[in-house]
């Protein structure tokens, strides 16, 4: 089912798949300003979608994927922004894994982890780091089907 939203000042175009009988995917897809306040309501949503799809607030999957959807959605934000160009999160769900994809239209910046930590005094740095360590595996690609990149991140379910 495709569902358009306009809350507030933001365009977003929305598609919620939930899980139907005998499914083995649910997905949630939607576009966002690139702005603070884009990045916010990303982070939020995919807390709202993984509730719905029966992973609590408080769960400890909801908690991790919610912060891991709001690191990358904060680089999409800085580092990804064009002028004009919205960025994307997708949130897919099996029985074994949850996947976050976060699409924006810079193609020259695709993210590379450094082993190394910043420096102390640093005020960022650390967003893929933490990510890594939360996650079963990430890693970012040229976007297949627009220009940009996505970073995406899976973790297994319990």
């Amino acid at each position: 089912m495709n569902r358009k939203h306009s809350p507030t000042s933001m365009t977003a175009a929305a598609t919620r798949d939930a899980a139907e009988v005998g499914a083995t995917t649910a997905e949630f897809t939607m576009r966002f300003s690139s702005t603070p306040r884009g990045a916010r309501l990303a982070r939020r949503l995919v807390a709202d979608q993984l509730d719905a799809w029966g992973h609590p607030y408080t769960s400890t999957v909801n908690e991790t994927l919610t912060l891991i959807t709001a690191e990358l959605a904060a680089n999409a934000v800085i580092h990804g922004r064009e002028p004009g160009r919205d960025f994307e999160v997708r949130l897919t769900a099996n029985a074994e894994t949850l996947r976050v994809e976060v699409s924006d239209p810079r193609t020259e910046r695709i993210p590379l982890f450094s082993p190394h930590e910043p420096p102390d005094d640093a005020e960022s740095g650390r967003g893929l780091m933490l990510v890594a360590a939360l996650t079963d595996g990430w890693g970012a690609a040229p976007r297949a089907n627009a220009p940009g990149k996505t970073v995406w991140a899976t973790l297994s379910l319990p």
